[in-house]
């Protein structure tokens, strides 16, 4: 994530209440639409490599077959057997089939695979397929021709690497992973740092496993996931024995398997944190064993967010020994301030007795937190975007604009908060509390407490006997709890000011939902700043060498009288773009001819690109020229000329010539 909002006056402590049921439907709905957002966006993932040249170029006719055929990436790549197939116009493999060359050259990432010798004429095919450094699949297609292009029989792939229902299942599973270790650790740190008697608190306890089952169950589903994810895109090659030995051999296998080790001791953590840390009554030895614990868990905290750094976005580009700790040290004070807060709504819906102190020591580590955050967060955004431009001008760049409107409506949720519990602070909805205890009481009106003794006595059952059923002894035993439970519910529940405090508390928890889901898409989506050099160096790949004006010579003949001549054009310059055609016709002696008519068309069929129709106009006797000629990309275009010698004498010619 980037820079996130503070909960700037996180509320004093209440006992556990009744859901607001608006207030639930409307986090409901929120989270239906995240989920919905996430099973939109999540196909083909955008990778942090990009395709940025290639020899033959996509579109290329070449006169005599090459030997091997090389593809140029923006960032490292890993391919194996099979990344790199050449297919013949009848679908057939045309390579040797061996493992891609690493052709590598300072700073340019290239890979080549060697073709077959006496390839003949026609259109191939290049499918490629690749893991990008930061753990994103990328692929891709394109043709090229040998001598001239032919039908083909191979359909280019309309899907990319990292897509369908896999690719669904494994954004679905980053995202669990994410919210997960956020509610693992943040629940954790609250415990320990604000809230201590909360380890014994049973909904805290609850909260806490299900954030370590959670990125325990995501991170095994993203390891089974992970070899069709980047490869055959089949569920069912989530079993595959060998593909999940290959995965455990690259950067990104290993990251999930270091994970899954560190949750084992976090089970440990979190075992002892409410088990003997709960049940410690003596104040010196729990000290001791909250530093112990303290020191553990962050360890173990900081080695969990490690395994995301170390294999996405921040061990890539530029900078990577600063991008990783910063990014470590951004996902834990996210984990600190957003799972605090889900702890904290825990503790104002579920628990009795949490204490203002408490809240107090969130609201101020939350704010450390989110500096933390904020300047974390601006370091990666410089570093992923790196201009102005690539801010609106890229996916990455969207997505981030999308990212801080939510932070803007976070914090103005927040600030709701912040005033709903001044209110309380100064007394307007304020409750004794007692510390010994750690139980809150609102304030109860003189009406209040004489209905409350006339509930109580029509509910509550009269006492029996001393020789009644013991199991009706303890029975109603259990009927005077649950009222006296259900009174407390509902003195609490005339609060006004401690009601507006959860429905904002749960508000912000609501937006941090959808926080989330937007971050874990940019996890996954090619940042600004190599899409952008990744465009730059593809259109350098792409632009021709200026190799001057085109010249064509295209004898005619209409078979009238004085029919026969010759067309002389040039083409300049000669390349991609804007291009002047100047034309002249002789007659067969080679003098200026004057003719009716001369039509010109541009038709490249390697691409099905025209006829592009040209209209020149007439200068001189025998000259002709045409401005503005547009020529969309290089290749082997087909120019022919229409020329008419009388009312009824007239021919087409044509010939193939290299532009660009």
């Amino acid at each position: 994530m980037t820079a996130t909002a503070p909960h700037f006056g996180p509320p004093p402590s209440v006992s556990a209440i009744r859901r607001p049921l608006a207030a639930a439907g409307l986090l409901a709905a929120l989270v239906g639409v995240v989920f919905g957002l996430l099973l939109a966006v999540a196909g083909p993932a955008s990778a942090h490599a990009a395709l940025t040249g290639s020899d033959p170029q996509d579109g290329a006719v070449v006169d005599t077959a090459p030997k091997q055929v090389t593809l140029t990436f923006s960032e490292q790549v890993a391919v194996g057997e099979g990344s790199i197939r050449i297919l013949d116009p009848n679908g057939k493999r045309a390579d040797t089939e061996a493992a891609p060359l690493d052709l590598h050259s300072g700073s340019t990432v290239k890979y080549g695979v060697a073709l077959h010798t006496g390839l003949p004429d026609g259109t191939y095919t290049v499918a490629w397929q690749a893991v990008s450094a930061d753990s994103h699949p990328v692929s891709g297609a394109f043709t090229f021709s040998i001598g001239a292009p032919s039908e083909t029989s191979v359909a280019l792939p309309d899907n990319e690497a990292g897509g369908g229902l896999v690719g669904t299942l494994y954004g679905i599973a980053r995202y669990a992973a994410y919210a997960g270790f956020i509610v693992l650790a943040g629940g954790a740190a609250f415990v320990l740092a604000c809230w201590q008697r909360g380890a014994g608190a049973r909904p805290l306890q609850r909260l806490v496993v299900r954030g370590w089952m959670t990125i325990t169950a995501a991170t095994l589903a993203m390891l089974l996931l992970r070899n069709p994810y980047t490869g055959s895109g089949k569920l069912a090659d989530a079993f595959d024995l060998d593909g999940l030995k290959a995965v455990l051999d690259t950067k990104p296998g290993a990251a999930l398997v270091s994970r899954l080790l560190l949750l084992g001791a976090s089970a440990l953590f979190v075992a002892v944190l409410f088990g003997a840390y709960a049940k410690r009554e003596d104040e010196r030895e729990k000290k001791d064993l909250t530093f112990g614990l303290a020191i553990g868990g962050a360890v173990i905290a900081a080695g969990i967010a490690g395994t995301w750094a170390l294999a996405e976005h921040a061990s890539t580009g530029i900078q990577p020994g600063i991008a990783m700790p910063v990014d470590v040290l951004h996902l834990l004070a996210v984990a600190t301030w957003l799972g605090g807060l889900a702890a904290l709504l825990v503790a104002l819906y579920r628990t009795p007795d949490v204490t203002a102190d408490a809240v107090r020591r969130f609201s101020r580590i939350a704010f450390g937190s989110v500096l933390v955050v904020v300047a974390t967060g601006i370091y990666q955004s410089w570093r992923q975007l790196g201009s102005w431009s690539a801010l609106t001008d890229t996916g990455y760049g969207q997505l981030l604009l999308v990212k801080v409107g939510l932070v803007a409506v976070l914090v103005g949720v927040a600030s709701f908060s912040r005033r709903w519990t001044g209110r309380l602070a100064t007394g307007t909805g304020a409750k004794a509390t007692d510390e010994t205890a750690g139980t809150a009481t609102a304030p109860v009106t003189e009406a209040e407490t004489e209905a409350t003794a006339e509930a109580l006595s029509t509910r509550t059952p009269k006492p029996e006997p001393e020789s009644q059923d013991p199991a009706r002894a303890v029975q109603l035993a259990r009927q005077q709890a649950a009222v006296a439970t259900a009174e407390k519910k509902r003195v609490r529940d005339a609060d006004p000011e401690r009601s507006g405090l959860r429905r904002s508390v749960l508000a912000e928890v609501g937006v941090a939902v959808a926080l989330l889901a937007v971050t874990t898409i940019l996890t996954s989506t090619e940042p600004g700043r190599t899409e952008e050099e990744a465009a730059r160096t593809s259109s350098a790949a792409a632009a021709p060498a200026a190799s001057g004006p085109v010249n064509l010579t295209l004898p005619f003949d209409t078979g009238g009288k004085n029919g026969k001549g010759t067309v002389r054009m040039d083409i300049d310059p000669g390349r991609t773009g804007t291009n002047v055609l100047h034309l002249w016709i002789d007659d067969a002696g080679g003098k200026a001819m004057d003719v009716p008519e001369v039509k010109l068309a541009l038709t490249l069929k390697s691409k099905d690109i025209g006829p592009l129709p040209v209209v020149p106009v007439r200068l001189t006797e025998g000259h002709w020229t045409a401005t503005g000629v547009q020529i969309p990309i290089a290749g082997d275009w087909n120019v022919s000329a229409t020329v008419r010698t009388s009312d009824i004498d007239q021919t087409t010619v044509d010939k193939n010539v290299k532009i660009g």
